[in-house]
């Protein structure tokens, strides 16, 4: 899957309710033809917004001789739910796209079998929220916030916010699209920075000021990016709203995306990010239990901790890799936004409260 504007649909929504049918697509090249080659493949499922560079995958089957077959759901919670419901008998061997919003759903219906990925001690111990049974690998990470378009705050002269108070401002009205946390997990990210800043007797007063301040909800993150904010793609599509929940590694994918060749990039990104408004996302892998080939499985996961991968990712799905010695292409540091102190929720928090927050969240913002 190519993007236009760098995730193509970049976050993956959250989808409980329902499930979707997934989209296969080959991947790499090796691993035989005729008899036997199911057993030289690799079936990796989805999220919609997965991608890797095909000389990556290629390199994998130049080394393990498995090629890997990519099968995409349209979103990480979607795919989520079909594994719940296929659990036991799953339609892949290694599931990628559960983040930690998603992933106390994924462990409690027992959807993973344990396995320590190889490269695991390279990964910092705040990103394996799992370390315990080794369900889960972590493999990359992102900042969910709030993103504003600079020519509209510029053409209008008002300062862009920089804090979520700042969001319920009237100086802001009519501003600002967000997806559904129902059905999106970056607009489940951005209730839950909501409810680490105003804690549980606070977040839904802070909603109600939203509702009455003119907040758009979407139920993805590609309908909010590409069709309703501003600033995607330099305005193309027409959205009329500055400000938009996504990542604070979007304002890159800006400039590369831009249309204009590296030589003429701008100084500044033409998107900036609200630092105060970020929620910590984690995406995770895991071994699909009973799964057909656990033995191929295991080899993608340890690859996706590999170099080669975890290189490839700032600039293949525009978020951070988790592997410490990853090198981080200049682009990438010279117009994302490093996060220094971003909100957080403890997993067990999310484990115990999440439908709850969301069914609240749903009456107030959506009755």
């Amino acid at each position: 899957m190519k993007r236009t504007s760098y995730r193509g649909a970049l976050a993956a929504a959250l989808t409980l309710g329902f499930a979707a049918p997934l989209a296969a697509c080959g991947g790499g090249d090796g691993g035989g033809d005729g008899e036997g080659s199911a057993s030289r493949e690799v079936t990796l499922v989805t999220h919609q917004s997965f991608e890797v560079s095909e000389d990556v995958l290629d390199e994998f089957t130049r080394r393990t001789g498995y090629r890997v077959n990519v099968l995409r759901g349209g979103d990480a919670g979607v795919v989520v739910n079909q594994a719940v419901l296929s659990r036991g008998n799953p339609q892949g061997d290694v599931l990628f796209g559960v983040d930690n919003t998603l992933l106390s759903r994924a462990l409690d219906e027992e959807v993973f079998e344990p396995y320590r990925a190889e490269g695991l001690d390279r990964v910092p111990e705040e990103y394996q929220l799992d370390a315990g049974e080794h369900r889960v690998t972590p493999v990359d990470t992102g900042d969910i916030c709030v993103n504003y378009d600079r020519a509209y705050f510029a053409e209008h002269g008002l300062e862009p916010p920089q804090t979520l108070d700042d969001l319920a401002d009237p100086a802001y009205r009519d501003l600002l699209v967000v997806q559904n946390p129902a059905t999106s997990s970056p607009g489940l990210g951005f209730l839950l920075a909501t409810v680490a800043e105003y804690g549980e007797d606070g977040w839904q007063d802070y909603w109600r000021d939203l509702a009455g301040n003119g907040v758009e909800v979407t139920e993805g993150w590609d309908q909010a990016y590409n069709e309703r904010f501003s600033g995607a793609a330099g305005g193309a599509n027409g959205g009329d709203r500055p400000l938009v929940v996504s990542y604070a590694s979007s304002p890159p994918s800006e400039v590369i995306f831009g249309g204009q060749p590296e030589s003429e990039w701008p100084e500044q990104a033409p998107t900036g990010v609200a630092t105060g408004t970020c929620f910590r996302q984690i995406e995770f892998a895991g071994l699909l239990a009973g799964a057909e080939n656990p033995e191929g499985g295991r080899a993608l996961i340890d690859f996706l901790l590999s170099e080669e991968f975890q290189a490839d990712v700032p600039l293949s799905m525009f978020v951070s890799p988790v592997r410490e010695d990853t090198p981080l292409p200049e682009a990438f540091t010279r117009y994302g936004e490093r996060v220094e102190e971003p909100l957080t929720v403890s997993p067990e928090d999310i484990a115990s409260h999440r439908d709850e927050w969301i069914d609240a969240w749903t009456s107030l913002v959506l009755r």
